[in-house]
């Protein structure tokens, strides 16, 4: 089994730097903003955080008892959040490697985890059908997002921060007030699980992914399907795009 992360010059194709030390798969990657860090998070309960340039790692992040599922800076890279199988998430500081706080509180294996974009705010997916909503200062959870009748394999705010979108194996996409945890819409459409969803950069559109291979497009006034592109390949990749107007 392949243990390795691959850095590749975008130019040339060719490989850059072979990232090795973990025990077991990686199945979560993430650059810093600035491009010169980079995360791994790997089924051998460890992430980690290694220089781009060189592909020396700078430190290895241990205290998850399970396999991670996630990992993600936030927006000035102090911080690093990780999500894992124990059921739990963990804050950890960038410049020392050090755990600086544990969330808790889901009751099934964490699935996806998120800064928004201000790094004031720490979302978790979960399993056991819910997520949640964190002070990244305090570290208190301030809001739970329930009405998924199936896990949560993905979830993420829009660039202002002023909503979640969540995917889940019901087949629905939800969007929530991640203040309140109050859920404004459910986004129906999907035959399958969701396993992927997204905002662009701008905040007004919204792209969800399950495994058969069609696209539904979506305009809102909240948000309404305009058309399905079907597509069949490899990938076994369908994806939702959704307009959103003010």
């Amino acid at each position: 089994m392949d243990t390795t992360a691959k850095l590749w010059d975008v130019q040339t194709g060719e490989e850059a730097v072979t990232l090795t030390g973990h025990s077991a798969e990686i199945i979560s990657l993430s650059f810093n903003t600035t491009g010169d860090k980079i995360i791994t998070g790997s089924f051998d309960h460890t992430v980690s955080l290694w220089d781009v340039q060189s592909g020396r790692r700078i430190h290895t992040l241990i205290g998850h008892r399970g396999e991670i599922s996630s990992a993600q800076f936030n927006w000035d890279c102090s911080l690093i959040v990780t999500g894992s199988m124990d059921k739990t998430c963990m804050v950890w500081d960038t410049i020392n490697g050090k755990c600086v706080a544990s969330l808790t509180g889901h009751e099934d294996e964490v699935l996806d985890v998120c800064f928004d974009y201000t790094g004031q705010f720490i979302a978790t997916a979960s399993a056991d059908g819910t997520a949640r909503v964190y002070s990244a200062s305090s570290q208190k959870c301030i809001a739970k997002l329930e009405g998924h009748e199936g896990e949560i394999s993905k979830l993420c705010f829009n660039p202002q921060g002023s909503r979640i979108l969540t995917g889940s194996a019901d087949k629905t996409g939800r969007m929530w007030d991640p203040h309140t945890g109050q859920c404004l819409q459910v986004l129906e459409g999907h035959t399958d699980e969701i396993f992927s969803c997204a905002f662009n950069y701008e905040g007004n559109t919204i792209i969800t992914g399950k495994k058969l291979c069609h696209h539904y497009c979506y305009r809102q006034q909240f948000y309404l399907p305009t058309h399905q592109v079907s597509y069949f390949g490899d990938s076994s990749l369908a994806l939702n795009l959704l307009h959103v107007v003010p």
